[in-house]
């Protein structure tokens, strides 16, 4: 596949998977071996395409309005890079933090490999601290 091709493939994933919540989509577009990358998440969301896929809820039910912005795509060979945002109201359990009811908005970049028309390895880094901030579990740094 082209790099051009890629990026729809990757935009599928924020768009559709993420965005829409289409979690039966993320089964066609993620090779059956997938391995994701994530400093923020439990190993053990991060071991397989199920596991991975199965931890996305977790958002959804912490935040009900999730919104995600695709705010820029680069892609060159086989991986495509993508920065991107969200906004929601937490109302829901997080990974042990219970709801607050704040709003709140975070950032993050994902690169996914992409290998016979199946993204099959991602890595992500996402802003968890400056959440945990917004959610008042972490204080603000001094200065």
């Amino acid at each position: 596949m082209s790099a051009e091709e890629n990026k729809v493939l990757a935009r599928r994933f924020f768009e559709e998977v993420t965005g829409q919540r289409n979690l039966d989509l993320a089964k066609e577009i993620f090779d059956a071996d997938y391995k994701h990358h994530d400093p923020g998440l439990p190993p053990q969301m991060q071991e397989s395409r199920d596991a991975y896929i199965g931890h996305l809820p977790m958002y959804y039910g912490a935040f009900p309005d999730f919104e995600l912005s695709l705010d820029d795509m680069l892609a060159e060979g086989d991986e495509v890079a993508s920065r991107w945002s969200f906004t929601g109201t937490h109302q829901g359990d997080l990974m042990g933090v219970p709801a607050t009811g704040r709003q709140v908005r975070a950032s993050g970049m994902t690169i996914q490999r992409v290998s016979d028309g199946k993204i099959v390895e991602g890595w992500t880094i996402f802003d968890t601290m400056g959440l945990m901030q917004q959610l008042g579990v972490m204080e603000q740094p001094p200065g």
